[in-house]
Parts: structure tokens; C-alpha cells; sequence
């Protein structure tokens, strides 16, 4: 897959895994992993990127003796996920296009 391509799918996807509620890291791969593959060393980067583009928020809580980072997707991680919803019906109309057989 393009690598360009499976970023943004990774953004979307990781934005969407926090959607309905807030979660860490561990979680988040084990949520995204079924539909696309992630790592830990790919995961960290992106949330850091999410973060500073206003997509996401985090904060620190004690989980059984040490602090674990929790992420919440802010209104405009929302916002980004409809857009992106949007964006690919146009990807699926060039999709169409590129696999139709006559």
C-alpha cells in the first residue's frame, strides 16, 4: 500500500478507535490492529502528530502504580473523521473507475 495513503488511513483509523471513548496506547493497537496493521514504534509518532494538530487531547492517570496516557479526540479529531468520510466517496468513485471491466 502507498505509504502516504496508509498514513492517513492510520491517522483516521487511530482517531476513530478513540471516537466513543478515551483510550492508551496498548488498547488503541489492539483496536486498530484487526483492520490495518500498526505497531507500538508507529502508534507513539502519530498520536504525538494528532496531538499537536489539535485532533486529540491527552492526559495522565495512575493505572495500578504507574501513569498511563489516556487519549480523547477533541472536536476537531471529530471533524477530521467526517472529512474524511467525505473525501473517500471520491476515492471510491476513482476506485470504481480503475476496476470497472468494460
Amino acid at each position: 500500500m502507498d505509504i502516504q495513503l496508509k498514513r492517513g488511513l492510520l491517522d483516521i483509523c487511530v482517531l476513530s478507535a478513540i471516537k466513543f471513548e478515551d483510550s492508551y496506547g496498548y488498547k488503541i493497537i489492539k483496536d486498530v490492529s484487526p483492520h490495518i496493521k500498526i505497531s507500538e514504534s508507529t502508534l507513539y509518532p502519530i498520536l504525538k502528530r494528532l496531538e499537536e494538530n489539535g485532533f486529540i487531547t491527552v492526559r495522565s492517570e495512575e493505572f495500578n502504580g504507574r501513569l498511563r496516557k489516556y487519549y480523547h479526540i477533541t472536536s476537531a479529531g471529530l471533524k477530521r473523521i467526517d472529512e474524511f468520510s467525505e473525501d473517500w466517496k471520491e476515492v471510491m468513485d476513482v476506485y470504481d473507475f480503475v476496476t470497472r471491466k468494460e
